[in-house]
């Protein structure tokens, strides 16, 4: 079935007791026992299920092709479900260049705690394969990787993952399943921070995993969901549900717009270096093109200067939001550095842009008249 498809369908049931095409939002947090003490419907309580929570999980798995789906209260917490769910002494393989909270979550949180890690560049597979341990559990990849945009080989990385008994997790939000779909290329975990493109509209937080086999790390997940209770409430899941039904189209438009913004910035004098793996200057540009049906609505460009450059091109902008998150109808603007703080590794004359859905000669004319 046709990824288009599957967004509309899966999840979603005409209520049974009203015919309403729409699925209701289920708030109650507890549900009825039948006298013999059973639940035929299958819901107890809320923190372990809830029938539109249910209802995503069952869609977002679908759109993955994965068997199953674990939502969350944010990306953040779905990702710390995953290192939660390995034993002190474990060792993550993870990417030297991502979202910063993957990051911190291990220096700050699990390292301390008992959890090794080693942060290598992903797109280099010597490095990667340098760096497995016989102790290495998982190897967490993030592609396109925040800010730089940079590219690892899924397929490849996941191998070598599996040729030593360790899983492999993707972190999937800048890409969405209609940019690529990881599990497809050997990867055993998908994350998604669901506030992004899947809810869509820069209104709801929440967090996603599925999972490609059930494995015995995806039944921990599981019962941490339930047990740790870091659960998105019923209209969040809602609300994520019906982003889905249309972001097939989103995709299209956001990959549009950037890849347009893209080119405008590549030949702009201001700009030194810009990163969208839809150009062919790309470094992971030829992998991208074999692994991504999409390059996505996500860039980042250096401007020639320094950080006040930076920010004076970020300050003059008329249209774009000077603001962080991603994956909305609005075009956002970012100096990404100065959110990340202390010990970044991104340059301080970089400007990360979550490209929308505005017509893009626009918003290459508010770009034009910024950088001068």
């Amino acid at each position: 079935m046709h990824p288009e498809t599957i967004a509309v369908h899966a999840g979603r049931h005409a209520d049974p007791a009203t015919g309403a095409v729409t699925p209701p939002i289920y708030l109650s947090t507890t549900f009825e026992r039948a006298p013999d003490g059973e639940y035929p419907q299958g819901f107890m309580y809320a923190r372990n299920t809830n029938p539109t929570r249910q209802a995503l999980e069952e869609c977002l798995a679908a759109l993955e092709g994965g068997v199953d789906a674990a939502t969350f209260s944010s990306g953040s917490a779905a990702i710390m479900s995953v290192f939660q769910c390995l034993s002190p002494g474990d060792h993550v393989v993870a990417p030297l260049e991502a979202y910063t909270g993957t990051t911190k979550l291990l220096r700050e949180l699990f390292t301390p705690w008992g959890l090794r890690a080693s942060f290598v560049d992903m797109g280099d597979l010597a490095a990667v394969e340098a760096a497995l341990e016989p102790t290495t559990k998982l190897v967490w990849i993030e592609t396109p990787a925040n800010p730089r945009l940079g590219i690892t080989d899924v397929a490849a990385v996941s191998a070598l993952a599996h040729g030593i008994g360790a899983l492999a997790a993707c972190d999937n939000t800048f890409a969405t399943p209609l940019g690529q779909r990881p599990l497809t290329l050997g990867a055993d975990l998908v994350m998604h921070a669901t506030t992004k493109y899947l809810g869509g509209h820069s209104d709801v937080l929440g967090g996603a995993l599925v999972a490609r086999e059930a494995t015995p790390l995806w039944e921990k997940i599981r019962a941490l969901q339930i047990m740790g209770g870091a659960v998105p409430s019923p209209f969040e899941c809602w609300l994520v549900l019906r982003g889905v039904q249309s972001l097939p189209y989103r995709m299209r438009g956001h990959s549009a717009n950037a890849t347009a913004v893209a080119q405008f910035l590549s030949e702009h004098p201001a700009v030194a270096t810009v990163y969208y793996p839809g150009l062919p200057t790309h470094p992971g540009h030829a992998i991208a093109a074999r692994q991504m049906q999409q390059f996505g609505g996500m860039l980042s460009f250096q401007v020639r200067g320094d950080l006040a450059a930076a920010m004076q091109v970020a300050a003059r902008v008329r249209l774009w939001t000077r603001a962080t998150s991603l994956g909305g109808p609005e075009s956002l603007i970012e100096h990404r550095a100065s959110i990340e703080g202390p010990g970044t590794r991104t340059p301080d004359n970089l400007l990360r842009l979550s490209v929308g859905l505005e017509h893009p000669d626009d918003l290459i004319a508010d770009l034009a008249q910024a950088l001068g």
